[in-house]
């Protein structure tokens, strides 16, 4: 460890450990249920916020070869941690200008629209040759995507194509993640129509979610994101994923309050009788949101410490009456995602979902990662 990384240790306000063997666990866990077909990984967002340098060689040597990221920028930072037998795709496609670039390093846009579509052609032959992409259609998000008509156009005017091999048909699911929604059927079934229309290319249709909801849904080449990070694929379902993230967050004081005492910004907490506090070196900026405010909780020691008052920026103040007086001190650490808390449990008492808290988690903590031959 370097001289500057000590320092940064010893002065970071939480700690936030991401376990590579587990993500590993994840992606073998996936590719089990996706069997036959073959699982990719979505590692856009900086890999959900932990970290693409470290995430994405793991998976990589665990055997993923597919890598999906949302701009090609993440692409550009991605392509040097991986070998060149890994392929990485771009589920936003392309902004006009980007093409030769894209080409140049070997990445395959998925393609949303004919401009994407036209762009990626003509860059084909100007080059004088074939290039890979992935072509999305909507079946029912209204996000990205062609359309059912320009799919038809696309058909009926083959030369668009002409000089593009369409590896990968894919779309994306609404809502994957509620199993008895009459949505999943209805994507189903335009996703098949779809595919059959493009009969030699490879289906990638399931998300995380999408891998549960059966065979059907799981196509060629699955993209799980969430789960490979200990997400729950499902909603109100047991996860079966194992949990990659643990944070802690340090003490910095700790202090006793007469009842009628008002407690934080705008005074929104007022406390009945004596209580003991303590408050905690990080807030808003560290990825906990102000909607965590007088609901959300730390753990220490097996306790629920109840968060009273508003979130701060850079502090929160926690209710620790129910500990021993003496037990928390200025230093010690409080769980704010482990064993005690997970992931769905912080995001429910925040009133938002487990992509927003992981994807926020900032960079004043020290991050610890746990390599896949560790613990």
């Amino acid at each position: 460890m370097s001289v500057r990384s000590d320092i940064e240790s010893r002065a970071a306000c939480g700690v936030l450990t991401i376990d590579l063997k587990a993500l590993v666990s994840n992606y073998d866990f996936l590719c089990r249920q996706t069997a036959p077909a073959k699982a990719a990984a979505v590692v856009k967002a900086d890999a959900y916020g932990l970290g693409v340098a470290h995430v994405a060689p793991a998976l990589y040597e665990a055997g993923c070869r597919d890598f999906f990221v949302a701009h090609f920028i993440e692409a550009v930072r991605l392509k040097p941690y991986l070998a060149s037998d890994a392929r990485i795709l771009v589920l936003n496609g392309l902004m006009p200008g980007s093409e030769g670039d894209c080409a140049d390093l070997g990445v395959v846009p998925v393609l949303n629209s004919l401009e994407q579509v036209a762009n990626w052609s003509a860059t084909a032959k100007a080059r004088n040759t074939v290039l890979a992409a992935a072509l999305q259609v909507d079946t029912g998000m209204s996000r990205l995507g062609l359309e059912p008509a320009e799919v038809d156009a696309l058909l009926a005017e083959p030369e668009r194509l002409g000089s593009i091999h369409v590896d990968i048909i894919m779309s994306h699911l609404a809502c994957g993640d509620e199993p008895a929604h009459a949505a999943n059927a209805r994507q189903l079934a335009r996703m098949g129509a779809v595919r059959s229309r493009f009969p030699d290319a490879k289906l990638s249709f399931a998300n995380s979610a999408g891998i549960f909801l059966g065979e059907d849904y799981r196509g060629d080449l699955a993209r799980p994101g969430i789960a490979l990070y200990g997400g729950a694929p499902l909603a109100g379902a047991e996860n079966p994923m194992h949990q990659v993230v643990r944070l802690e967050v340090g003490v910095v004081q700790t202090r006793t309050v007469p009842a009628g005492s008002e407690i934080g910004y705008g005074a929104s907490f007022v406390a009945k009788s004596e209580m003991r506090l303590a408050t905690i070196a990080a807030g808003y900026a560290d990825g906990l949101p102000r909607h965590l405010s007088n609901t959300g909780a730390a753990w220490f020691g097996g306790v629920r410490l109840p968060i009273v008052g508003r979130v701060s920026m850079d502090s929160i103040i926690l209710d620790i009456t129910a500990l021993e007086p003496g037990t928390l001190k200025i230093g010690d650490m409080v769980e704010l995602i482990g064993p005690h808390q997970t992931l769905e449990m912080i995001a429910a008492n925040a009133g938002t979902i487990s992509y927003e808290i992981l994807t926020s988690l900032g960079r004043r903590y020290e991050r610890r990662y746990l390599s896949p031959a560790a613990r």
